[in-house]
Formats: structure tokens, C-alpha cells, sequence
């Protein structure tokens, strides 16, 4: 099929401060929002312990467990594990797009993908986003540590065999599970993308400025160092950052689940940017094709999210051996027992429904409907992946959780919409911008 002439026209986005005002209301709502949640935290934390105390003091001579039961206070948390659980949720789950954002540019080029140039700026800049990530995600890893994690406060008590105390499972997975490694190589493990994002990005640069096919071979090769190593300490980070929070449990699909988390919601972000610019006037050349091969791996790894969350319950279910059931058991009852049902319902049957109808994924306004089901959906299964473990029955959703994820995505607009602009919006000199700006998957 012939095209007619295409001129690759340089195009900037104007970070304006219109732009701008988005990011800061959005950040201003959900620090209010996050204030007030912390407030009613604060003042439900202290009528339980009037209540307690009230209760204690009138059954003196009642059974002492009867006493705890009555209160229901034997399992309730403070405030501040609700607060760093929140953060622990929402540092990880952004983090995940700007992450997944350099992985979708390092596929493309061991790919050898030519559909996907005109939107890889797009995914450039939200991998800006990584360093302000990790600073989040430090933060709430050094200051909430010890009530993130259970294995922190065994570690610290120093227990030895036959003492009382003494656990096993934990004392075995303590090479793995200690608090020098996660301060040390989770950052580390961060820190070594982040220093791929920044070799990529300049190749990308001094492509634009100097052509040749040259930074292109150069790329293709770190993009494929990066994967190999991303493959790794990926799963590393999973492991040691999400999944120990349950500390008695481990599941080998584990990892799997995060990663299609990570691609699927990413893959999101970058239509949204992309669409969100194409509205403002920017990127005329991005036709409805590009468009549907994003919305096709959305679908995709709907299914996929799907298919990994699927094996991983029904392996537990059908063995149904304690140590590995307690896991869905305690998200099966009581509070999070409605929320594990709306997640798979948010995070495959509707956008699975609305995505496989071949319009949809051509129509910006099904892809919005669909992606904002799936980031909401999917910041529900990563809650679902820390909150029972962390703070059990004391969780909820309050304001706290509401304001906590706007907050957040205020920061990563903004840092996203700085990143893109400081570069033109199409790699003029990449060796496939044309097959990217005519590209047709036909009828």
C-alpha cells in the first residue's frame, strides 16, 4: 500500500502554566484530603483506647479475654501503619508507570518495533519520573519500615534456636529478609534503571542532533543489557518490597503478577499522555492505528493480569495447604472480602468487555473509560497485595486512601509533563520514524 509524503515536523510541548495547574491542584487536594484522613485517624486511635481503657476499668473482675474481645482491640493497629501502608501502596504503584514506561522503550528497541517511535518520547519522559519515585519510596521504607514489616522486629530481637520466640521460617529467610538489603539494594536496584533511563535518553538526544544509525545500534544494546538485569532485580524488589510483607508466605507466580501490573498500567499511562496531547494540538502525525496497538496491549495484559492471578489462587486453592492458603484467607473474609471480588471485576471483565471490540481500541474516549478502570482497578490490587498483611482488619478506605493517590498523582503529572517537555515530542532521526508516522495495520 503507497502512502502520500509525510514531513516529520519538530513539535515541543509547551509546559505552560495551565499545564502546570492540574498537577498543583490535584497535589493540593490530596495533601487536604490526607490531612483530614489523619486527623479522623488520630481521633479514632484515640476513642478506642477511652473506650478500652473505660471498659477495663468496669470489668475488673471479668475475664481478662473477654475484656480484650469486648473492645476488639487485640489485632487494631496505630494510625501511623495505616499512613505508611498508604504510602508503601502508592509509591510503589507510581512507580510502576515510570518503570514499566522504560521497560515499553527497551522492548521497542530489542524489538526492533517500528510502530511505537512517534509516542517514545512520551514514555522518555514518564520515565523521568523514577528518581522522585524512589525518594517516595525510601521514605516511606526507612521511616515506616518497622511497621511495614514483621520480619524487622524479629531481625531486631536477635533469636536463637530453641528460644523462646524462635521462628523458623522467618530465622530461614533471614539472608534474604533483613533491613540492610532493603535500604541498600532496593535503592541500588532503582538507582541501576535509572542510570539505563539516563543512557537512553541521551542516545535518544544525540540522535535527534547528529543522525546516523549509530546511537540506535547503541540502544538497541543497553535496551537489552537493561531487560536482562530488569528481569533479575525486578523480581528481587517484588520479593523483598511487596510480597514479605507477608512474611510466611511466598508464591513463585508472584513476581509474574507484578510485572503484568506494571506493563499493563504503564501501557495506560502512555495512551493517556498521548491522547492528552493530541487533544492540546500536538502529535497530529499519532494516527488512530498507533493508537490501536496501545489499546491492543491493554487488552492483552488485562487478560494476562488476569490469566498469572488466576493460576496463582487456583494452585493455592486446589493444594490447600495452610502455610499458602492463609493468604487469600485473609482476603477472602471480613472487610477485604468484597474488594477481592471488585478487583478482578475492575481489572479484567469490564475493560476486557469494552477493549475487545476492535472500535474501542481506536476511540479515545473507550480507551479512557477503559484505562481509568484499569489504574483505578489496579491500585486496588496492589492495596490488596500490602493492606491485609500490614494493617489486617484496622484498614479501610477513607479519606486517607482517597487523598493519599490523588496526592501522588499530582507529583507524577507534573514531573511526567516537565520530562516531556524538555525534549522534542518525535525522534526525528530515529531509523523507523517513518514507518511509525505511516503506519497501517490495514481493515
Amino acid at each position: 500500500m503507497g502512502h502520500h509524503h509525510i514531513e516529520i515536523k519538530q513539535e515541543k510541548f509547551e509546559f505552560t502554566s495551565r499545564s502546570k495547574m492540574l498537577s498543583v491542584v490535584l497535589l493540593t487536594l490530596g495533601i487536604i484530603l490526607s490531612v483530614i484522613g489523619i486527623y479522623q485517624l488520630k481521633a479514632n486511635d484515640a476513642h478506642s483506647s477511652t473506650v478500652h481503657a473505660t471498659e477495663a476499668s468496669a470489668n475488673t473482675h471479668a475475664d481478662a479475654h473477654e475484656t480484650v474481645a469486648a473492645g476488639h482491640g487485640e489485632h487494631s493497629k496505630p494510625w501511623t501503619t495505616r499512613f505508611w501502608a498508604n504510602m508503601l501502596v502508592n509509591s510503589y504503584y507510581f512507580l510502576l508507570f515510570a518503570v514499566g514506561a522504560l521497560f515499553f522503550v527497551a522492548l521497542n528497541y530489542v524489538a526492533n518495533a517500528g510502530w511505537a517511535v512517534l509516542v517514545k518520547r512520551i514514555a522518555e519522559g514518564i520515565s523521568g519520573f523514577i528518581p522522585i519515585g524512589l525518594i517516595l519510596l525510601f521514605i516511606t521504607l526507612y521511616f515506616g519500615g518497622t511497621q511495614l514489616y514483621h520480619w524487622m522486629h524479629y531481625e531486631h530481637q536477635g533469636l536463637k534456636e530453641g528460644m523462646e520466640g524462635y521462628d523458623k521460617i522467618l530465622a530461614g529467610k533471614s539472608p534474604f529478609l533483613n533491613s540492610k538489603f532493603l535500604f541498600l539494594g532496593v535503592p541500588l536496584f532503582i538507582l541501576i534503571w535509572y542510570c539505563f533511563r539516563i543512557i537512553l535518553r541521551r542516545l535518544s538526544l544525540r540522535e535527534d542532533a547528529e543522525g546516523g544509525t549509530t546511537f540506535f545500534r547503541k540502544s538497541t544494546r543497553f535496551s537489552a543489557a537493561f531487560l536482562v538485569i530488569f528481569g533479575f532485580s525486578f523480581s528481587t524488589l517484588v520479593w523483598l518490597m511487596i510480597m514479605s510483607v507477608d512474611a510466611h508466605w511466598y508464591s513463585t507466580i508472584y513476581t509474574i503478577n507484578n510485572f503484568a501490573v506494571m506493563f499493563v498500567t504503564s501501557t495506560t499511562v502512555i495512551c493517556f499522555f498521548t491522547i492528552y496531547l493530541k487533544s492540546k494540538g500536538y502529535m497530529e502525525l499519532v494516527s488512530s492505528e498507533i493508537l490501536h496497538d496501545l489499546g491492543k496491549f491493554m487488552f492483552a495484559f488485562c487478560v494476562f493480569w488476569a490469566y498469572t492471578w488466576l493460576a496463582q489462587y487456583l494452585l493455592i486453592w486446589y493444594a490447600n495447604i495452610h502455610e499458602e492458603v492463609v493468604y487469600f484467607d485473609a482476603r477472602l473474609h471480613g472487610y477485604f472480602r468484597p474488594i477481592f471480588f471488585i478487583n478482578l471485576f475492575m481489572n479484567f471483565f469490564i475493560p476486557f468487555l469494552i477493549l475487545m471490540m476492535r472500535n474501542a481500541k481506536r476511540n479515545p474516549k473507550s480507551l479512557l473509560v477503559a484505562g481509568s478502570i484499569i489504574l483505578i482497578g489496579h491500585w486496588f490490587d496492589v492495596y490488596l497485595m500490602i493492606m491485609p498483611g500490614v494493617v489486617g482488619e484496622s484498614s479501610g478506605l477513607g479519606l486517607l486512601e482517597l487523598g493519599m493517590p490523588i496526592a501522588f498523582a499530582g507529583i507524577f503529572i507534573f514531573v511526567a509533563q516537565y520530562c516531556i517537555s524538555k525534549a522534542n515530542l518525535y525522534a526525528i532521526n530515529h531509523p523507523y520514524i517513518m514507518e511509525s508516522a505511516t503506519y497501517d495495520v490495514g481493515p
